[in-house]
């Protein structure tokens, strides 16, 4: 067997240490994640709609996951798990830093959610024969060490016939001002460095890698924050915050 320490990596651990850093702020509103929970409404939605078509079931239903197995993978504090799990979804939520997956299942048991949260890596899960009616990689993909091993190691969790979701930040002039000079210098949404402009990726380069990892996308959106009603909106505008959405054949 060779040696772990050799095998290919998605973790960045510079990555792990900046978020792990600020693992106790994940669950304030008011605090470092603070966007993230504004932005949190229209990427829920986007997904239970999504896979509430896909899978015909009624997206008003507050058990509309019911009975699908969903990866949450670089799931933080479990911003996102813990909605999906409210919808009766079987959520495994993973991250590489044991101070997030300590945050998340200290805030899951207080709220009564069952959210299976695990401190590991997409490839452990790959290798172990996991698999997934959803995977869910949402504010992840700049942040990983690896893009392409790491989108075709998500893909191949997709169970045939299942979804994946991915969002992130377009590399462009635009999202530089808006999404690190903007929300991390002036507006301080975000700590300093939370993003390396470098490893920001274009829809282009991402659909490529998915449909490397053979996945069909099937839907793109952009995301943009509107000051007036203080809240995000999807956008046709994919410059700075966008989502696409691959599906995998079936059998």
């Amino acid at each position: 067997m060779s040696d772990l320490k050799d095998a290919p990596t998605t973790v960045d651990s510079d990555e792990v240490a900046r978020f792990s850093a600020l693992a106790a702020e994940w669950w304030n509103p008011a605090g470092k994640f603070g966007v993230l929970h504004k932005f949190n409404p229209v990427r829920l939605d986007y997904i239970r709609d999504h896979v509430a078509a896909h899978y015909g079931r009624n997206p008003a239903s507050d058990r509309s996951l019911a009975g699908l197995r969903v990866l949450d993978i670089g799931c933080g504090g479990g911003l996102l798990s813990e909605p999906m799990a409210r919808l009766g979804a079987e959520v495994v939520g993973v991250d590489p830093s044991e101070k997030n997956i300590g945050t998340a299942r200290v805030h899951a048991e207080g709220s009564g959610v069952p959210v299976d949260y695990r401190c590991t890596t997409a490839e452990a899960l790959a290798e172990a024969g996991e698999r997934f009616d959803v995977v869910l990689n949402m504010e992840v993909v700049e942040h990983v060490a690896d893009l392409p091993l790491f989108v075709s190691t998500c893909a191949s969790m997709v169970k045939p016939g299942g979804l994946m979701f991915v969002a992130t930040i377009n590399r462009t002039m635009k999202s530089f001002a808006l999404a690190i000079v903007g929300a991390e210098y002036v507006l301080r949404w975000l700590p300093r460095g939370t993003h390396q402009w470098e490893k920001f990726v274009t829809p282009a380069e991402l659909e490529g890698y998915v449909t490397d990892g053979g996945m069909t996308v099937t839907g793109r959106s952009g995301v943009f924050y509107n000051p007036l009603a203080d809240e995000w909106r999807l956008s046709r505008d994919m410059d700075v915050n966008y989502m696409i959405l691959a599906e995998k054949a079936g059998v």
